[in-house]
């Protein structure tokens, strides 16, 4: 017979073990950390629907585990690359649902964290297309057409990107084309009307360093609706953002890197500042010549068209005058420069000029140009 005091101590542990609720339960961390492993088996291998797309290091690096008896849901940073395109992994912010079926722990769904942007699968079945160049993913419902199509033009924007910018970049791109504009937006975390009537946005990160996830993300119904010569402007100008991502900086006047892009695939062509800038010609004629370059306020989308557009074309006219009256390298070193230095200073090392004076020199070129 026990001793009162072991008894004591005993009745609970045994009233414990009796009870649905204890029986056999492992403690909390050791179950946490059973989650955690069952996760790290279950990311070893990419899922099916991702046959065909060449990741890399797919890994889920797992920052909370939050458990209601037989459910656990995780959140976790994905980590992966595109092979050949992504000289480092990219993230995407994830949430996994995993239950506990005899003693043992399985994941049961995989998707966006609340508040995340989706990845491309995550819509539906997605189709691979390769280039010499690009490599296009395409959402639901586009033909193999299409992607090869959007895909021979990716073909043909990296070189002339690459003629425009001659410092090193990968010299590759990786073009996503959703199935709808509200799936793009939704890509995007935005909304359809912010990119309603554009024709393809660029992702990334700016700043020194690879960036790990650059995309240029396609507008079906904008890119559908452009004739020849307007998708490979467009998709131009985005794939000369991506080459130049590594130069680019929060310090870069919105102007110089929207107006480069727009110089790199306007570059050696027929299109004249008439043809290409119809809106600020339009202003010129009736007498008002912006008062300066455009500001970063004058890029943002949702105001008037006609004043974005002007802003575009202003800025395209001031890198095509910039490569004009002291050449294209000066515009190459202008644009390095400007992202790690202050715009005065770059431009005195550059063009020897202040801003007041090139601000002078573009307003003459609009009046020479657009009269």
């Amino acid at each position: 017979m026990l001793p009162a005091r072991r008894l004591v101590r005993v009745l609970p542990l045994l009233l414990c073990l009796l009870s649905a609720g204890c029986a056999l339960r492992p403690p909390a961390d050791t179950a946490e950390a059973d989650v955690r492993r069952a996760v790290a088996e279950w990311s070893r291998t990419p899922p099916e629907r991702l046959a065909g797309i060449p990741v890399q290091d797919w890994a889920y690096e797992v920052g909370s585990v939050r458990r209601d008896g037989v459910r656990a849901l995780v959140r976790a940073e994905l980590r992966y690359r595109l092979t050949g395109y992504d000289p480092a992994a990219g993230g995407s912010a994830r949430e996994l649902e995993l239950r506990e079926e005899a003693g043992t722990w399985r994941v049961a769904a995989d998707r966006p964290a609340p508040g995340a942007p989706p990845q491309l699968w995550d819509q539906g079945p997605v189709s691979v297309v390769r280039g010499a160049h690009a490599l296009v993913l395409g959402g639901s419902g586009h033909s193999e057409d299409t992607l090869r199509g959007i895909a021979a033009e990716a073909d043909r924007a990296v070189p002339a990107a690459s003629a425009a910018w001659p410092r090193p970049w990968a010299g590759r791109v990786v073009v996503l084309v959703p199935g709808t504009l509200e799936r793009m937006a939704e890509l995007l975390g935005g909304t359809a009307d912010a990119y309603r009537g554009m024709g393809a946005v660029t992702t990334g990160r700016v700043g020194a360093g690879p960036a790990p996830a650059d995309r240029v993300v396609v507008n079906p119904e904008g890119y559908a609706e452009l004739g020849e010569a307007g998708r490979r402007i467009v998709l131009t100008h985005e794939v000369t953002h991506v080459a130049t991502r590594a130069a680019t900086t929060a310090d870069t006047p919105l102007w110089l890197s929207e107006g480069f892009a727009d110089w790199a695939a306007y570059r050696g062509g027929a299109t004249t500042p008439e043809q290409g800038a119809p809106a600020l010609a339009r202003a010129v004629r009736r007498g008002e010549v912006p008062a300066g370059l455009p500001a970063t306020e004058d890029f943002a989308f949702g105001g008037d068209p006609q004043a974005l557009a002007r802003a575009y074309e202003g800025a395209w006219l001031a890198c095509r005058l910039i490569a004009g009256k002291w050449g294209e390298e000066a515009l190459v070193d202008l644009y390095e420069r400007a992202g790690r230095e202050a715009l005065p200073t770059a431009l005195d090392e550059t063009l020897g000029v202040d801003q007041a004076g090139l601000t002078k020199a573009w307003q003459e070129a609009l009046r020479g140009w657009l009269r």
